[in-house]
């Protein structure tokens, strides 16, 4: 046998002990599944496989035969704060503090805008020469960068792009807010969400943290570091759902002062007392603005029961290993030179994806999708591999990285 052939049966026998050992091999069943390698997870999670039947009801029964009094009867008017609390101990946070609704983008729009009220109020409003800088990761998903252009310009900010690492020289008596990414979208890099958020918040500013690519995958830690402001998808590692609604958090130390650009009758103290003024709910219900997506909200609510039992800190061990093991398998399959990773090898700076650069990415992503490995492609030269840790097994690790190998070298 030849070393080649050797190393790849090792790898392959390699693959099959660590599923055996996996304790979270179970979960795999929970999932609907075919025989393709779903590597996009952090693009859209599959589905649980009791989602469907839980939405039926939600639909039949609910929305069918109990109709309007489903607000009251069925949970509908608390679905936001409870769903936030299914939440919670996934990120971190005690219950409170969460509100589901909206999509990322709007939650983003609110806590931005919010952070600078809050920050300027801290310094006595906003004089000339006060707090007029929202400092934005420079490599951020565009979304977050087009709505911080929007926030500074409602505001009277100017907006500073820079890379994370840059932020703590950057700050100063002008920075009002900083809006980071947890984990790069597009290299999976982790960036230090306690170190800058002590930083930001000892320059006298406050930090919006977008955990899209964090949340489910990893500890993130929300209370224990002190974040203000976090806010989040649910489609990707939660498993909610296409489009499914983003959560906000707000520390309960912030929620008196948090002041959305949003008010909405939801958010209302007294929502059915349809006065003309507003006065601002207590608690995490302020972040609320209109009437909850239930059909989606509900799907979300019976995707996050896949979480039962699950240790988050256990969810972190495996997701390493998987990376670990995906990234040592294509180094040994695949040819010098054809990828060059982009991921950093260091767990703390790692996500839970692989980003590969490889020459004609788009054409290659297509074939292995062809073949059955799914990950997807980001302009002008990135692989993207998500590894999902409740339902990707390292048999998927080892065909995908040798599906890759065979695809680049046909």
């Amino acid at each position: 046998m030849s070393d080649d052939l050797k190393d790849r049966s090792d790898l392959r026998s390699h693959a099959e002990r660590l599923d055996a050992d996996d304790r979270l091999a179970d979960k795999r069943k929970a999932f609907v599944l075919d025989d393709t390698v779903y590597l996009d997870g952090n693009s859209l999670g599959a589905l649980p496989a009791h989602v469907p039947a839980r939405v039926a009801d939600v639909i039949e029964r609910q929305w069918g035969e109990l109709r309007i009094r489903s607000w009251d009867e069925s949970g509908w008017w608390s679905a936001p704060e409870r769903i936030g609390d299914r939440i919670a101990p996934l990120v971190g946070a005690a219950p409170g503090q969460i509100v589901v609704g909206d999509s990322t983008s709007v939650n983003i729009f609110k806590a931005l805008i919010a952070a600078v009220r809050m920050a300027r109020d801290t310094d006595g409003g906003a004089p000339d020469g006060g707090r007029d800088e929202i400092l934005v990761d420079a490599t951020t998903f565009p979304t977050d960068g087009y709505i911080a252009q929007s926030a500074a310009r409602l505001t009277g900010c100017r907006v500073v792009p820079l890379a994370p690492a840059e932020v703590p020289a950057a700050l100063g008596p002008r920075t009002a807010a900083v809006l980071l990414n947890h984990a790069d979208y597009r290299t999976g890099r982790l960036h230090d969400l306690p170190g800058l958020t002590a930083a930001v918040h000892a320059a006298g500013a406050l930090a919006v943290w977008d955990l899209c690519h964090t949340a489910g995958a990893l500890p993130v830690g929300l209370d224990e570091h002190g974040v203000g402001l976090a806010v989040g998808c649910t489609y990707k590692y939660l498993n909610g759902g296409p489009g499914s609604p983003a959560y906000l958090y707000v520390r309960a130390g912030l929620q008196e002062r948090f002041d959305s650009p949003l008010p909405g009758w939801n958010s209302h103290a007294e929502p059915f007392g349809m006065r003309p003024g507003f006065e601002a709910a207590d608690g995490v219900t302020r972040g609320r603005v209109g009437t909850p997506d239930i059909l989606s909200m509900l799907a979300l609510e019976a995707a996050l029961d896949v979480w039962d039992g699950v240790s988050v800190a256990e969810v972190r061990a495996k997701s390493l290993a998987l990376t670990d093991f995906f990234l040592r398998c294509v180094r040994a399959y695949v040819p010098e030179g054809l990828v060059q990773p982009l991921t950093p090898e260091a767990h703390d700076e790692r996500g839970s994806q692989v980003a590969l650069r490889c020459a004609e990415a788009g054409d290659v992503m297509q074939r292995l999708i062809a073949r059955g490995i799914v990950g997807d492609f980001r302009a002008p030269d990135v692989l993207r591999f998500g590894f999902t840790p409740l339902y990707v097994s390292f048999a998927d690790a080892e065909r995908a990285a040798r599906v890759l190998a065979e695809t680049l070298t046909a």
